[in-house]
C-alpha cells in the first residue's frame, strides 16, 4: 500500500471562530506517493498514476480565473440561459456550462469564507433547456472558504465551472458506476483534518475536480498544467466531518450515488463556488 512519505504543515481552525491557528504534522510511510494527509492541495504529488493498475467501470473547464490558464471543457460552446435554468447562479456562471452538458453539479457555500456548503444535481433531458433538481446534500469546502484565484496551501477551494472526468478510490467502484474509476491502494488518507478529526476512509471514493489537472487520467495523475503554485488535487471526496484543504466532500452514500449517476456521455460538470456566484 503506498503512502504518503513528507510531513506537511496542517492549519487547525474552529468550527466557531474559523480563526487559523496552531500546526498539524501528519506522515504516512511507503512508496513514492506524496500527500496531503487532508483533502485539498496535491495529495499526490509524487506518483505517476497512469503507471498504476486502473480500472474502468465503463463509459470512454473552466476556472473564473485566471483567463490565461483557463482550460476548457471539451466542446464547451457557451449555452445561454433558456427554459427552466438552474437557479442561484450568476449568468456568467450559467454561460459557463457547456452546451452539451446534462449534467450540472452545483455547490453552493454559504459565504464567500465559510466552509460549509450544500450540493444539487440539476439533470436535463436531450434537447430541453429545462434543468431539473435532484435532493440537496450537505458538504464541506475548505477551511478559509472560497477563492477565484486558487494557490497551493490557501486553505480555499476554487470558484469556478469544471468537468467530471474521471474517479477512484481505495474501495471498488459501485455498481453501474460510469465514470472510468481507479480502484488503488493509493488512496489513502491517514492523519487529522484540520479540526482534529480522523480523515480514515476519507478517499475510499474519489472524484477528480478538473482544476489544473489533466482530465482522462487517474485523480492522482500529478500533472499540473498551470504549474505547482496554482494548487491541485481538488476532489469531490468521502466526507470526514470537518472543512477540507480545498475539496468538497459529501456522505458515503452520496459519493456513490453520484458514481452510480454521473455518465461521460452527459458531459458532467460542477459549478462551485459562494452563493450567488
Amino acid at each position: 500500500m503506498a503512502r504518503h512519505a513528507q510531513s506537511r504543515v496542517r492549519t487547525r481552525l474552529s468550527r466557531r471562530s474559523k480563526a487559523v491557528g496552531g500546526l498539524a504534522l501528519s506522515t504516512l510511510v511507503g512508496t513514492a506517493l506524496w500527500a496531503w494527509p487532508a483533502s485539498g492541495d496535491d495529495h499526490n504529488s509524487g506518483t505517476d498514476a497512469k503507471s498504476t493498475t486502473s480500472t474502468t467501470a465503463s463509459g470512454p473547464d473552466t476556472p473564473r480565473v485566471p483567463v490565461s490558464a483557463a482550460k476548457s471543457a471539451p466542446n464547451a460552446a457557451p449555452n445561454p440561459p433558456a427554459g427552466r435554468p438552474i437557479p442561484g447562479l450568476s449568468d456568467a456562471a450559467r454561460k459557463r456550462i457547456p452546451a452539451n452538458s446534462r449534467q450540472v453539479l452545483v455547490v453552493t457555500g454559504k459565504d464567500m469564507d465559510s466552509f460549509e456548503s450544500r450540493v444539487v444535481l440539476y439533470t436535463r433531458e436531450e434537447g430541453s433547456d429545462d434543468w431539473e433538481p435532484g435532493p440537496t446534500w450537505p458538504a464541506h469546502n475548505a477551511a478559509r472558504g472560497w477563492t477565484d484565484d486558487h494557490h497551493y496551501g490557501d486553505l480555499r477551494s476554487p470558484i469556478g465551472v469544471f468537468s467530471l472526468t474521471d474517479a477512484g478510490g481505495l474501495l471498488a467502484a459501485p455498481g453501474d458506476t460510469k465514470l472510468p474509476y481507479d480502484h488503488n491502494n493509493s488512496f489513502v488518507a491517514g492523519g487529522t483534518g484540520v479540526e482534529g478529526e480522523p480523515l480514515a476512509g476519507a478517499f475510499d471514493y474519489v472524484i477528480a475536480i478538473n482544476y489544473n489537472r489533466e482530465s482522462g487520467t487517474s485523480p492522482l495523475d500529478p500533472q499540473r498544467p498551470w504549474g505547482d503554485a496554482k494548487g491541485g488535487g481538488v476532489w469531490l471526496h468521502v466526507d470526514h466531518d470537518g472543512p477540507t484543504q480545498g475539496c468538497v466532500s459529501l456522505k458515503p452514500k452520496v459519493m456513490r450515488e453520484l458514481l452510480r449517476t454521473l455518465d461521460p456521455d452527459l458531459h458532467p460538470v460542477i459549478v462551485m463556488g459562494p452563493a450567488d456566484y
